[in-house]
């Protein structure tokens, strides 16, 4: 299996709405991005400058709530995926086909 493949898996693992999150799926999931972004991924190249502050901001947004974080994240899961999703909108597969993950963004309520 290729590893871009695995990453798939992980992130649809992550992503999926039965799936528990832990502290180690949120430090994989930004570890993955910043990796993507360190690699000067083509498929950044893709996204509008407009998105690519949106998949920062949710970068941020989830960096914040692991920082900060309490208990785990059982409370705030649908909201963490949601901002996963937008994190890494546009560096797994072409989003028009790719149904795992947002077309029209939603902003966060901060």
């Amino acid at each position: 299996m290729m590893k871009s493949d695995v990453s798939k898996q992980k992130i649809e693992q992550i992503l999926d709405p039965a799936h528990l999150l832990c502290k180690d799926d949120i430090v994989w999931i930004l570890g993955f991005i910043k990796k993507k972004v360190a690699e000067k991924n083509p498929q950044l190249l893709e996204l509008s400058q407009p998105r690519l502050l949106q998949n920062f901001h949710y970068f941020a947004e989830i960096s914040l709530m692991l920082i900060q974080r309490r208990n785990g994240f059982d409370q705030e899961a649908d909201r963490l995926k949601s901002w996963i999703a937008e994190a890494v909108y546009g560096l797994q597969s072409d989003p028009m086909t790719d149904p795992s993950l947002p077309v029209s963004p939603s902003s966060p309520s901060s």
